[in-house]
């Protein structure tokens, strides 16, 4: 398949000029990252919240698409002060091709990046010394998400031009090693207005069962079984969404037993029930993303690590809509929509400790930073927009 097949992802509507893009200083001369503690456990009340938030920079890494006008160099290097969410450029890595997805390995010795082109490939960094480590042919064109298993030992990559889910060894360094299995999505035939499969997203369900992969084109969401000594697939189901829905992203309610899916191309959400012994997924009800009518092309939707909001970037619309839980999880409440305070937020992410929300806006190369009330699900804007060049990701740690 050629670029045609994903273009359509990339650049949804004309991405605006560079100018707000600022150049980030180079990589040797950004400080030594700070180090990071795993969070403790959500209570669920604010004033632990505000206990446990840590002082001092912390961490922020930026993707971007370096092969497009305005871009970056390569992947983005800042520090944000916890407390009040603010965000200082420190450096680029460079020598990664077009990183619009970036995780975390759980040990957070390496950071893994997506190298979104046609030939595509997934790319590992020693963030010790900001070392690339090396990359690995993805199989397919276009790799938009990837995501460590929880066991650290298995990369799990999407890739949207060729619809196929990829899956790389990682060894004790953290490097990549040849992938060892690639599956396409050939099954249902594609929906409405698609070409072909399209596969968005590929993470691992929170019991650690099964892994899910999101197919826009084919409006699946598919099941596997990880082989966890040889790296490779088995299908253990399918769940299809309504004709025409385009789902992009779901997130697990941190009960286990339900997620959230955000459809792209329909403009809606729906709560999906899950059976972590069979594997099984059953797509609920379409519901409202409280932008009115029209296309606003929803793209990442989070849950708040105590289970009790979420919220929803919508690019189209530059808002981020915020509902309430209910039901251990089985519902979603519309609350409404807060404007994200730039131009369509392709990503978002929460701090490790939950206190901010933070939004890459792709067209207006800048990343938006929001204080989350934990008591009511609120959002309010933590200062002024960080510019960063075509931000499609922004991992803070």
């Amino acid at each position: 398949m050629g670029s045609g097949g994903w273009s359509r992802r990339r650049f949804v509507g004309a991405l605006a000029g560079g100018a707000a893009a600022a150049a980030l200083p180079a990589c040797d001369d950004a400080p030594e990252p700070a180090a990071t503690p795993a969070p403790e456990p959500e209570t669920g009340t604010s004033a632990s919240r505000e206990a446990r938030r840590p002082s001092g920079p912390r961490p922020l890494y930026l993707g971007t698409y370096t092969s497009a006008e305005g871009g970056g160099k390569g992947i983005g290097l800042a520090t944000y002060d916890a407390a009040t969410g603010r965000i200082t450029g420190s450096g680029t890595v460079t020598g990664v091709g077009d990183p619009s997805y970036l995780a975390l390995h759980p040990d957070r010795r390496t950071l893994y990046a997506v190298d979104e082109r046609d030939d595509g490939a997934v790319t590992a960094v020693r963030l010790a010394d900001r070392k690339v480590l090396g990359s690995r042919g993805t199989g397919g064109a276009a790799p938009c998400h990837l995501s460590v298993h929880p066991g650290g030992r298995w990369l799990l990559s999407a890739n949207y031009g060729s619809g196929s889910v990829a899956v790389h060894p990682i060894d004790a360094s953290g490097t990549l090693g040849e992938r060892t299995d690639l599956v396409r999505h050939t099954t249902p035939p594609p929906g409405p207005g698609q070409e072909g499969p399209h596969a968005h997203q590929f993470v691992t369900s929170p019991d650690g069962g099964h892994v899910l992969a999101v197919d826009l084109g084919t409006d699946t969401v598919y099941t596997y079984r990880l082989d966890d000594k040889a790296g490779t697939l088995s299908e253990a189901g399918q769940a299809q969404t309504r004709p025409g829905a385009g789902p992009r992203h779901l997130t697990f309610h941190p009960g286990g037993r339900y997620a959230y899916l955000a459809n792209e191309v329909d403009n809606t959400v729906a709560v999906c029930s899950y059976d972590p012994a069979s594997g099984r997924v059953e797509v609920g009800e379409a519901q409202s993303t409280g932008t009115g009518s029209g296309t606003s092309y929803p793209a990442q939707i989070l849950v708040t690590a105590d289970g009790r909001y979420a919220y929803l970037a919508n690019r189209g619309h530059n808002s981020l809509t915020r509902y309430a839980v209910e039901a251990d999880g089985a519902r979603l409440r519309l609350l409404g929509t807060v404007p994200v305070g730039g131009d369509f937020p392709r990503q978002i992410a929460f701090s490790p400790e939950g206190t901010l929300l933070f939004a890459a806006n792709q067209k207006s190369s800048t990343v938006t930073v929001f204080h989350v009330d934990g008591a009511n699900g609120g959002l309010r804007r933590a200062g002024e927009a960080f510019p960063s060049p075509v931000a499609v990701c922004a991992l803070p740690l």
